[in-house]
């Protein structure tokens, strides 16, 4: 297998965008083939990561939509699909593509619109990432998953409501830097908890928001990715792993068996270990999602995450430094794009380039997670 790089990125804006779906693809596609310095022309083949256009912009058969209207019109175009996790898994299979020998430019992408709809069907569309025979139909949403998460690993390791909300706090402060963030306000942890409820115990902004955006990724052979670009990354380890589908199949629902899988074969594909990683985008739909996830990944010892979290260590400049973009938080969440978007921070950060520098960072680490577990991609990075 060939070693395979990323030599383009883009993302837009993330937030409530007065564009149609295909602007804003357009705005990332476009982008990113720009900064690979690759014209249409030499991309082969388009993998979109998308979770729902048919309900929220009433579109179907979208990947061959899109691709038409960015000046791709006979090459393969298909969109994938895993809930949250939409993104990650466009990355892999184009991943596959180029390291198979398949391809060589592959331009991959993740785009959700969602402000088109109302709230409510907005959320009824995300309830839809689960099983439906099995918890879609009893109300189960997804801050109500998140909320029995919070609730058991609150009881079991006797974390504090203000330790959670702390998450909230750090990645705000981190996108109030971020020019492409949702949310570019700092907040307080009294903010946090005396926000609106949404699932006790979970509060407004324990919550990461829908959105509309976009990112995008050019690849190639590693070999050849320096006559395209000054600062190709390599993609040195991804793995995507399905999980269990429902809350009720968990024996302990402080943690997820996906993450826990797919973060040991990319280090292990990588030949790295979580001593290596300089920077983590984790996926952190709610607060307690960023907590759990840090143990899961192999940072912290169960139950320790929350501690870490007090004491700097995912700060920049301590232990591991996680979502100095903002995160979903402070992002917002355009369900289909955020994994590329992951990305792209990961790339900013392994170029220098980054609003919320890490020093010398030269491995990365994206953590895309999607429903209740039920897909999880982790990709490494290395400049």
């Amino acid at each position: 297998m060939r070693s395979v790089s990323i030599i383009g990125i883009e993302m837009t804006n993330f937030g409530r965008l007065e564009k149609s779906f295909k602007e804003i693809a357009a705005e990332a596609c476009v982008g990113a083939m720009q900064d690979a310095q690759v014209p249409p022309k030499q991309i082969e083949e388009f993998v979109l990561g998308n979770f729902s256009s048919g309900t929220l912009v009433q579109q179907e058969t979208i990947a061959p939509a899109i691709s038409n209207s960015i000046g791709l019109p006979r090459i393969p175009a298909t969109k994938v699909e895993g809930a949250c996790a939409s993104g990650g898994i466009a990355l892999r299979y184009g991943y596959q593509m180029v390291a198979n020998g398949l391809r060589d430019f592959v331009l991959v992408a993740g785009l959700e619109k969602m402000t088109a709809v109302s709230t409510p069907k907005a959320t009824e569309t995300l309830i839809e990432a689960e099983d439906r025979e099995i918890e879609g139909r009893t109300g189960l949403t997804f801050p109500g998953f998140f909320a029995l998460v919070t609730n058991r690993y609150s009881q079991r390791f006797g974390t504090t409501r203000e330790e959670i909300a702390q998450v909230s706090v750090k990645n705000r402060r981190y996108g109030a830097k971020n020019p492409k963030a949702q949310f570019r306000k700092e907040v307080t942890i009294d903010d946090v908890i005396n926000s609106r409820l949404i699932a006790d115990p979970l509060r407004l902004l324990d919550c990461c928001a829908i959105s509309d955006g976009a990112a995008a990724a050019v690849l190639c052979p590693t070999e050849i990715a320096r006559k395209f670009s000054k600062e190709p990354v390599e993609v040195i380890g991804i793995s995507q792993v399905t999980g269990r589908g429902a809350a009720f199949e968990y024996e302990d629902l402080t943690g997820f068996d996906s993450t826990k899988l797919a973060a040991e074969q990319a280090m292990r594909m990588a030949r790295v270990s979580t001593k290596d990683i300089d920077v983590l985008e984790l996926h952190d739909c709610f607060t307690i999602a960023e907590i759990v996830a840090s143990e899961d990944l192999g940072f912290f010892t169960k139950g320790t995450g929350a501690k870490a979290l007090q004491e700097g260590q995912t700060e920049i400049g301590g232990k591991i430094p996680i979502n100095p973009s903002g995160g979903l938080l402070s992002k917002g969440h355009p369900i289909g794009a955020t994994g590329i978007g992951q990305v792209y921070e990961v790339v900013q950060q392994l170029r220098g380039s980054a609003e919320n520098q890490v020093s010398d960072a030269e491995i990365g680490m994206a953590h895309n997670f999607g429903a209740t577990g039920t897909v999880c991609v982790v990709s490494i990075l290395k400049r």
